[in-house]
């Protein structure tokens, strides 16, 4: 491989093209596993306790005993930074029950989790994609009941993104009985007289680390929040909508379904939102 960087697997660093796992681990046969994404800025984790803590919390939720300490998570994920040259990375962290022979309740065997780190090149959005907004579609939210979970099993975010991806838009926004819920890989957000409201921290939404970041940035600039069920005729009618993620930071949303949201432009609220978060990522 012209690219073949170092990756950590079950205990050794080794070159991508070299990480081998078995067929029979339950992650590549049941997506029984979870996963975690850290964003890096001059190859320093942003937030990484709230990461890790949404790792533990996940492999506590499905029966996965956590292999190692916070502090021996983050050696290994300091290990992995270090073997690549970007200053700005996005860490990716996947735990898998192990590996055993194929049935579907868990194994009456002590397994071995499969742990596997990687990292990739930070790409954020446009300077374009600011100052003008990004396009989104919506969608019928179908995917299983326990979104809280980062759980491996992503095949209807996939397909969600897909959507996204045949209507040239940057992402689906998904509605569950005519109330938004998130994107395909986002957080969504939408702002209505001056108040910015995002749907409850429940099973239907995956709470991004963003999320506890909005709110604590929200509190420091002074901008009301609400969370609360919002239907579809709120997002369409509302001020502004934001996305909100690893790689996208915040973003701000002008157009969904071809109709204009807002004014057509990034609003106040996103301004001062995406300056605080700057901000916040050298603090």
């Amino acid at each position: 491989m012209d690219n073949d960087p170092l990756v950590y697997l079950n205990g050794i660093m080794t070159p991508l093209s070299e990480a081998k796992i078995s067929v029979l681990d339950r992650g590549f046969i049941f997506g029984d596993g979870i996963y975690e994404v850290i964003p890096i800025y001059e190859r320093k984790p942003f937030r990484p306790t709230q990461h890790l803590a949404r790792l533990f919390r996940g492999l506590n939720s499905i029966g996965i005993d956590n292999p190692y300490t916070e502090q021996e998570w983050l050696g290994l994920v300091e290990k992995v930074i270090r073997a690549d040259p970007a200053d700005d990375q996005l860490v990716y962290m996947q735990v898998t029950r192990g590996v055993a022979k194929r049935t579907h309740a868990f194994p009456n065997i002590e397994l071995t989790p499969t742990v596997f780190i990687m990292s990739n090149p930070l790409t954020l959005p446009s300077a374009q994609a600011r100052a003008n907004g990004v396009a989104c579609v919506t969608m019928e939210d179908k995917r299983w009941l326990h979104c809280e979970i980062k759980s491996i099993s992503l095949l209807g975010n996939v397909l969600a993104a897909q959507n996204a991806a045949e209507n040239d838009a940057i992402e689906s926004i998904q509605f569950r009985d005519g109330f938004l819920t998130e994107g395909s890989a986002s957080n969504v957000w939408i702002v209505k007289n001056d108040v910015l409201l995002g749907p409850p921290k429940d099973n239907l939404i995956l709470e991004g680390i963003r999320y506890g970041l909005i709110e604590e940035l929200c509190a420091a600039d002074n901008i009301a929040f609400q969370a609360r069920r919002i239907s579809r005729d709120e997002v369409f009618a509302a001020d502004e909508v934001l996305l909100s993620s690893a790689s996208k930071e915040v973003l701000p949303v002008t157009s969904i379904d071809n109709q204009t949201i807002g004014n057509g432009k990034p609003g106040p609220i996103y301004q001062k939102l995406y300056k605080a978060y700057q901000k916040a990522k050298f603090a």
